[in-house]
């Protein structure tokens, strides 16, 4: 079989780029389909706040038979390589039929395309940064996949490690049986309520803006020394967030206060995963209609993310937030949760996650590959 690769330059092909993936998950019963019209608007630069500030190239590998057998997207992300004073690029959004010659291919057309832009180093995959869906999964194939969390054929991983892209970071999924909030927790939050330091409140729909825009600001300070971590922009952080405008379920998460002034948050959504999956990336002419009419059926929850700003960290926040989420997720029978992703050597919240009682099971990996020497 003939095989050629080619930079995607119109609608046409934009189209068969986000089409591809329902050819290689044919037979993935686990897999479960994009909506198209948000993944058109993803890959819109008149759309997507994060196209503004980035140089994203996609590529399509066609057959002799001129059918698409693989894409992989190839990232310029000037804010990372502006804010850690690096010259990386990034792939993402990588598909290919069970067929190495492709995968080698796509790879090939990155090596090439991080020379020719004088990059040191190519890492991935990253869909289109570590603030979006990111990572290889590697462990964890018999669940299926929560909403944000990307999945992937196992024989992925053997291409990339034969290529030679070797080990950057691994992510971690854990999951924990939410019964009971744990006595322990409870004792600790009942000495800490006592100080009367700060106040936890749920998040308020009718000012969904203004929330937002609060969890923006906690969010870049409080995550600023993580490792992948790359500030977003507000235009950004409001883009991600009005695409989970119609599903986010305000009772979950919550907003930390002192005096009146936001200090903390945590997200929890509903995993509205197996609601899409029916929909099966159509939104007409019932897809609508099948999401509004389940999506208050959905038990089971993602843990996002969860941050305090640096200067309050002592004060057991984050347990309250923990404490909140848990009496929550009783409260509604909610039988268990997933909290991802973090990273592998992140201990401090390992250990915080390992003794409300989760554990992991899933595992993600992000590669790199040195191009220039």
């Amino acid at each position: 079989m003939s095989l050629s690769v080619q930079q995607v330059k119109n609608s046409t092909d934009i189209k068969k780029f986000i089409r591809l993936p329902w050819k290689v998950y044919d037979n993935f019963p686990l897999w479960v389909p994009p909506l198209i019209s948000e993944r058109e608007k993803f890959l819109d630069p008149a759309v997507n706040p994060f196209l503004k500030y980035s140089q994203v190239d996609l590529f399509l590998v066609t057959s002799n038979k001129h059918s698409v057998v693989g894409r992989i997207a190839l990232i310029e992300n000037h804010v990372h390589n502006e804010t850690l004073s690096d010259r990386v690029g990034f792939f993402g959004m990588f598909e290919v039929v069970n067929d190495k010659k492709v995968s080698n291919l796509l790879l090939d057309k990155a090596a090439q395309w991080c020379r020719e832009n004088n990059f040191s180093k190519l890492i991935g995959p990253v869909n289109l940064s570590t603030n979006h869906e990111c990572g290889l999964l590697i462990e964890g194939f018999d669940t299926s996949p929560v909403i944000g969390i990307p999945y992937n054929p196992s024989y992925y991983s053997g291409y990339f490690d034969d290529w030679g892209l070797i080990k950057y970071k691994d992510l971690v999924s854990l999951r924990m049986t939410t019964s009971r909030v744990p006595e322990y927790l409870e004792s600790a939050i009942g000495r800490i309520n006592k100080r009367d330091r700060f106040s936890i409140r749920p998040f308020c729909l009718n000012n969904f803006n203004e929330e937002i825009e609060t969890i923006w600001s906690i969010y870049n300070e409080s995550w600023a020394n993580n490792w992948g971590f790359i500030p977003m922009s507000k235009e950004e952080f409001i883009y991600s967030a009005n695409e989970m405008k119609n599903f986010i379920r305000p009772e979950y998460c919550f907003i930390a206060e002192i005096s009146g002034e936001p200090v903390g948050f945590s997200l929890t959504l509903p995993d509205i995963n197996p609601v899409l999956k029916k929909m099966n990336g159509r939104v007409f002419p019932f897809g609508w209609a099948s999401f509004y009419l389940n999506k208050n059926k959905i038990k089971l929850f993602r843990v996002v993310a969860l941050g305090v700003m640096p200067t309050y960290r002592r004060l057991g926040i984050d347990a309250a937030l923990y404490c909140e989420t848990l009496k929550i997720f009783v409260e509604k029978k909610i039988k268990w949760c997933d909290m991802s992703w973090v990273l592998e050597d992140n201990k401090g919240m390992l250990d915080s996650i390992y003794r409300l009682g989760g554990t992991i099971y899933k595992r993600h990996r992000i590669y790199e590959r040195n191009i220039l020497s």
